[in-house]
């Protein structure tokens, strides 16, 4: 007989070995999937008044993420939100395939949820003087200014990410000869070079 497996060490060793560790997962990437899992286990809790320390990995099955999803989509989370949810479960039980293989069954059948089609946003884009006025609108004679400046003239240069601008540390900036930018990605590291003037419109 197989005694009931934990769900508690194996969504620990998800995070601190898995995504930490094994793929060195960005804070933006570990943010949000510890966002979902809370959002997932207060969810579970309701469903099967069991409190996250007492449920056992076998309780995690396929009909229960699929409400979990409905339901989250029924209090107006859109559907490109409520596939990246499910991309951070999917992750957690490709994880355990290999460290509950005798949960396979179970795990196959999540991972057969899919995730939904949507509808994609056209980007638009700055023209060129839409650009300079952006980057004139600062003040540069206040210490403020100055770096609102500078926070944009990166922006517009390397189309880095919101999250990517505010993750910024001095030890990230590379001056003199060469001088660029390092930035952690969703997943991996990059280099982001500015260039000496505004770009063409992208």
């Amino acid at each position: 007989m197989t005694t009931p497996a934990s769900l508690a060490p194996l969504l620990e060793r998800f995070f601190t070995q898995r995504l930490m560790q094994q793929r060195q997962a960005s804070p933006h990437t570990i943010s949000s999937y510890r966002d979902t899992f809370r959002q997932f286990l207060t969810f579970v809790q309701q469903r099967l008044h069991t409190p996250p320390s007492r449920l056992t990995f076998e309780a995690i099955e396929a009909p229960l993420i699929v409400a979990f999803l409905d339901g989250l989509e029924k209090h107006g989370l859109s559907v490109r939100s409520r596939n990246l949810r499910l991309t951070a479960l999917h992750s957690f039980f490709r994880y355990a395939a290999f460290e509950a293989p005798a949960h396979s069954a179970q795990i196959q059948r999540v991972l057969a949820i899919p995730s939904k089609r949507f509808t994609r946003t056209l980007v638009q884009f700055l023209t060129r003087a839409e650009v300079d006025a952006l980057l004139a609108a600062p003040d540069q004679h206040t210490w403020s200014g100055r770096r609102d400046h500078a926070f944009l003239l990166v922006a517009v240069q390397t189309g880095l990410r919101v999250s990517e601008m505010t993750g910024l540390t001095r030890e990230d900036l590379v001056l003199g000869a060469g001088a660029h930018v390092h930035v952690i990605g969703k997943d991996a590291r990059n280099a982001a070079h500015p260039s000496p003037d505004p770009p063409s419109p992208w």
